[in-house]
């Protein structure tokens, strides 16, 4: 056993129990709050966002769900027009309407959106790499999705979720473990088999189905023209796009090449290069790979599997002067090579 493994499960031992844990969730909310839960907008930050909505609802005043930036990934879009979630885009005056704000499936350190609000909850499944400044914070790097945390929390209220709440809690478990293919606890499992029987299938399978518009290929078929392939890595750098999400679905695709081991996928989207890493989890480790490389310019980490940096234009200026296609790509590739010491 690892030893950063052992460390992980000594620290699970010394946590409090479930109920103990939802009973301090639950002391820093009064009934006249009204309560900002904060998410970037994957399945898991969204089906957490909705518990956290339940666990709160005739707790507080009001619950709603920001989110720090449009959804655009076709199965994301599905799930909110099929399930009818309650979300809306973010702005920094929302912070001052609120009483409270949490943060779900993510740290302030995350993203520079999330650091213009102060927090009173954090709840998150990725490690942790700078100190949570939030009188509430329960993160727990262990497990494979918030999802799977939201769910016990939910246990520990003995509140049966409602169907749209648990197909949305589950199909957040099935993304973040990848079908438990990525690092997955048997509390991921348990919880997939507490929500199965109230989720609705029928609508989860039109959300997994919902993948690609037939402009995505244009982008797909640009991909596959600009791979360059290092070793075990293969880099794309696809210039502008028009979300980062699609780069998601690229770097994903790529991995299912023959002898690929590592997916870089990279483009410009809202003045920031967007930097998505992907591997076959095999004894590597992407979110430290990540952090390392681009973590002193941006935003940067993920876990052993799947990773994303975040690099604002006028700072990788500063670094390698002119951008062009070729210095980006340049600069990415030099990054992330596997011949380079760490």
């Amino acid at each position: 056993m690892k030893q950063t493994e052992l460390v992980q499960q000594i620290h699970a031992l010394k946590r409090k129990s479930w109920e103990t844990q939802l009973d301090e969730f639950y002391s820093f909310f009064a009934s006249k709050d009204s309560v900002l839960v904060t998410i970037d907008p994957d399945p898991d930050a969204i089906g957490s966002a909705l518990a956290v909505k339940r666990l709160l609802w005739h707790k507080v005043a009001s619950t709603s769900i920001g989110m720090i930036r449009p959804i655009r990934r076709l199965n994301n879009l599905a799930m909110v027009r099929l399930l009818r979630l309650p979300l809306f885009l973010l702005k920094t005056s929302d912070a001052r309407k609120s009483d409270k704000v949490v943060l779900v499936d993510a740290q302030p350190c995350h993203n520079d959106l999330f650091n213009r609000f102060h927090y009173t909850a954090v709840i998150d499944h990725h490690p942790q790499t700078e100190t949570v400044n939030a009188p509430f914070c329960d993160v727990r790097p262990e497990y494979g999705s918030t999802s799977t945390i939201m769910t016990q929390y939910l246990g520990a209220a003995k509140i049966k979720p409602s169907q749209a709440l648990a197909t949305a809690l589950l199909y957040g478990i099935k993304t973040d473990t990848r079908n438990f293919e990525r690092h997955t606890l048997v509390e991921d499992i348990e919880a997939f088999r507490r929500l199965f029987e109230y989720a609705d299938h029928n609508t989860l399978r039109k959300i997994e189905i919902s993948d690609l518009s037939l402009s995505d290929t244009k982008i797909f078929h640009k991909a596959l023209e600009r791979k360059h392939v290092v070793k075990d890595r293969i880099f794309v750098y696809l210039d502008q796009t028009p979300s980062s999400d699609i780069l998601v679905e690229v770097a994903e695709f790529m991995l299912k090449i023959r002898d690929i081991s590592w997916s870089i996928v990279s483009g410009i989207y809202h003045d920031n290069l967007i930097i998505v890493v992907r591997n076959n989890g095999n004894r590597k480790d992407a979110g430290r790979l990540v952090r390392r490389a681009f973590g002193p310019l941006g935003c940067a980490g993920g876990h052993q599997a799947m990773a994303r940096a975040e690099i604002p234009l006028n700072r990788l200026s500063e670094l390698i002067g002119t951008l062009s296609s070729t210095s980006i790509e340049r600069f990415v590739q030099q990054s992330l090579s596997p011949f380079r010491k760490y």
